[in-house]
């Protein structure tokens, strides 16, 4: 995994969907709609924990710019391959669910 500068991670966080009701400083979803929570960063002991994605892998010629990074929950994170998730982890409610969980 790569490492980020402090500005970095604060400008990728910046991109996580803000919800309605919720501490924008503190609370976001990532791009599946899972929940984030900002100290958490790094942290996969928590349902919470996010990391930095490139949108474009990094071993497919994706810049480490600031265009091409966004905020992805852990394990979502995690199962990408080749840049595809084919079972995100979503919310419900409070809580982070895998999307395989659903009926």
């Amino acid at each position: 995994m790569a490492t980020f500068d402090n500005q970095t991670v604060d400008q990728v966080w910046n991109k996580g969907q803000v919800v309605a009701n919720n501490d924008l400083k503190v609370w976001r979803k990532d791009a599946y709609g899972a929940w984030m929570k900002r100290t958490d960063y790094g942290n996969r002991n928590s349902q919470y924990g996010w990391e930095i994605d490139h949108i474009k892998p990094a071993s497919f010629g994706g810049p480490d710019s600031l265009s091409n990074l966004r905020p992805l929950q852990w394990e979502n994170n995690a199962k990408k391959q080749n840049g595809h998730i084919t079972s995100p982890i979503t919310s419900s409610g409070v809580n982070n669910t895998s999307s395989q969980a659903r009926p």
